[in-house]
């Protein structure tokens, strides 16, 4: 299917980037989460139409997590759990909780946009994860898990 792109996809294509994708991709994910339109005659008109009005939005888009990623960037998030003897935890740290803690300590993210390359933490100590707060904006921050006996 022939879409045409609304925002910057990663792996795929940037603002008003004609590409062709499968037919599943482009009506499960693409077009509900409005990223995408069909790319029919009418629609990429009525794209050039809108593009600097798009390109604004997608700017002030990347400026606000730009500016978020500057505040967040080197920050340590404490979590505890509870945790054996020898380290390991009983459960695990994972972004649900990453994002809790990022969210009680006043910032606004969502727990798909932490990134645990490794999986969920399951030992006490100091980690690193990534935070995506755009396609072109990712910042590191800190995580120490501290044990708490049961």
């Amino acid at each position: 299917m022939q879409i045409i792109l609304l925002d910057k996809v990663v792996n795929l294509g940037d603002l008003g980037d004609v590409v062709k994708v499968k037919d599943g991709f482009a009506r499960n994910f693409l077009i509900p989460s409005g990223r995408a339109k069909r790319a029919t005659d009418a629609a990429i008109k009525d794209f050039e139409a809108r593009r600097a009005e798009l390109e604004k939005l997608a700017a002030e888009k990347l400026a606000t997590a730009t500016k978020l990623g500057e505040k967040l960037a080197g920050t340590t998030v404490k979590v505890t759990q509870k945790s054996g003897v020898d380290g390991r935890l009983f459960g695990s740290v994972t972004n649900h909780d990453i994002a809790d803690e990022l969210n009680k300590g006043g910032y606004s993210i969502l727990k798909s946009q932490i990134r645990m390359p490794n999986g969920p933490i399951k030992i006490v100590g100091d980690s690193t994860v990534s935070v995506s707060l755009h396609t072109d904006v990712v910042v590191d921050i800190n995580i120490s898990v501290y044990g708490e006996s049961a």
